[in-house]
């Protein structure tokens, strides 16, 4: 999905709407769609009367947008964010794998398997020297060695794993900023 050149990123969303290019079809937002979308990624489970408030909407309309936005695709789930540690998941590990061949057989073989994985909660096909990075979940450093014995070892085709692992989050956001202008502001 491409933004029209009609707005520069970051640049005020003065206009009454902001378009967007999907596909052959072009679809806009104006400053309160884009204002309801960045409340909600703050708060999925805020009730249409929280944000028709903020947003200066009556709750049917508010309710008629946020439909609206659901069945355009803008919105595709809501999710809870869970305290991980909580579960003992307190070590974040980047996996860095490079297969031994870029052939179309290579990478269908690893990305069938690697959706097995239940310790890789992301995977990145990449452009550069490696051609995955993982984002692995684990209690520990210990755990993390069960499961690259356990897991990752056993991926198919791989010549070459390097991991490094997190020492603190900085930032974790579902969606850059950028992308609802001054509506957020």
């Amino acid at each position: 999905m491409q933004i029209s050149a009609r707005f520069a990123p970051g640049a005020p969303v003065s206009g009454a709407e902001m378009s967007f290019h999907a596909g052959n079809k072009t679809l806009a937002l104006d400053r309160k769609d884009l204002a309801i979308l960045a409340e909600l990624t703050t708060n999925a489970r805020a009730s249409h009367t929280e944000l028709a408030n903020k947003i200066g909407l009556s709750s049917t309309a508010m309710a008629r947008r946020q439909k609206a936005l659901e069945d355009d695709g803008y919105i595709q789930a809501y999710q809870a964010t869970l305290d991980l540690a909580q579960f003992g998941l307190t070590t974040t590990v980047l996996v860095r794998i490079a297969l031994e061949s870029q052939s179309d057989d290579a990478l269908k073989a690893f990305e069938a398997e690697v959706v097995k994985c239940p310790s890789v909660v992301r995977c990145f096909l990449m452009s550069g020297t490696d051609d995955y990075i993982l984002i692995v979940l684990a209690r520990d450093i210990q755990d993390f060695e069960r499961i690259h014995r356990t897991e990752l070892s056993r991926l198919p085709r791989v010549a070459r794993v390097q991991s490094s692992f997190a020492l603190r989050e900085i930032v974790n956001r579902a969606v850059p900023t950028v992308v609802f202008g001054e509506a957020k502001r």
